[in-house]
């Protein structure tokens, strides 16, 4: 999912306003992204949806017409506003449906109080992808169906990782903006935003305890003005130290990266 600017993240701001208006987020947001599917594999229905010269109550009378037996009323609720609204591309509106369907699933995650649960799982999901060579080729092969990826992740993890963890899993396998690892991450921050909450990667050589993780959390949270999200791998190859990464700024406090700036240095 990319940043939206403009007209499109006022109509995304419309979208997940609706869908906080609904009552079992959890089932809605597989019906979400399957009319993401649906609209991204017809483009001449996209491009109705999201033509500005069109009258936002046709664009709803073909929404109900397209998927109205075939979609609960709450999910028709959320297209309505989707189509409702003006996008600056027409890849703009599934965008935004894709995110009111991962909004969803969080919002279902916070009401059932899995909410922690489900940022740490969504990281451990990836981890486990990236760190097998096999798993990690099957993901990424954009040639292997999405269907297919979908179910072998759905064996590997169904009973290890809660509900809405695996079916945003299942969902990132689309990678309709990026990797696998990047859909993922992305899913991760809209879980993080539900709390007004940052996340932080951090590396360390051996595990922190919980108070350590604690004061950590606490002086980044000063350090950036919001709640802060660990992610915490362990890293016996940084020897000691620290690496900590938000968005996009990294603070590289580890003795790996240390010595090997002292070996730059004397190298000349």
């Amino acid at each position: 999912m990319r940043q939206m600017r403009g007209i499109s993240a006022e109509s995304l701001t419309q979208v997940l306003a609706a869908v906080d208006t609904v009552k079992d987020p959890g089932a809605v947001a597989p019906e979400l992204f399957a009319a993401v599917d649906a609209i991204d594999g017809t483009p001449a229905l996209r491009r109705i949806l999201t033509d500005p010269s069109t009258e936002a109550g046709a664009k709803q009378g073909l929404v109900k017409n397209v998927f109205g037996s075939k979609l609960s009323a709450a999910a028709l609720t959320v297209l309505d506003a989707a189509v409702a609204g003006r996008w600056a591309s027409s890849r703009d509106l599934t965008d935004g449906l894709e995110t009111a369907g991962v909004a969803a699933q969080v919002a279902a995650a916070d009401a059932a109080g899995d909410l922690d649960a489900l940022e740490s799982q969504l990281f451990e999901i990836g981890r486990l992808v990236r760190s097998d060579d096999e798993l990690h080729g099957v993901v990424s092969d954009r040639s292997v169906p999405a269907d297919a990826k979908a179910s072998l992740l759905t064996t590997l993890l169904s009973g290890k990782v809660t509900a809405p963890a695996l079916a945003l899993a299942v969902q990132a396998v689309r990678a309709r903006a990026g990797s696998f690892e990047k859909t993922l991450s992305t899913f991760g921050e809209v879980a993080a935003e539900r709390r007004n909450r940052l996340v932080a990667e951090v590396r360390v050589a051996q595990a922190l305890d919980a108070a350590q993780a604690d004061r950590l959390a606490a002086a980044l949270g000063t350090k950036y003005g919001r709640d802060v999200h660990l992610n915490i791998i362990v890293d016996p190859s940084i020897v000691g130290g620290i690496a900590v990464s938000v968005g996009d700024e990294v603070v590289d406090g580890t003795m790996s990266n240390r010595l090997e700036t002292a070996r730059r240095q004397l190298a000349g």
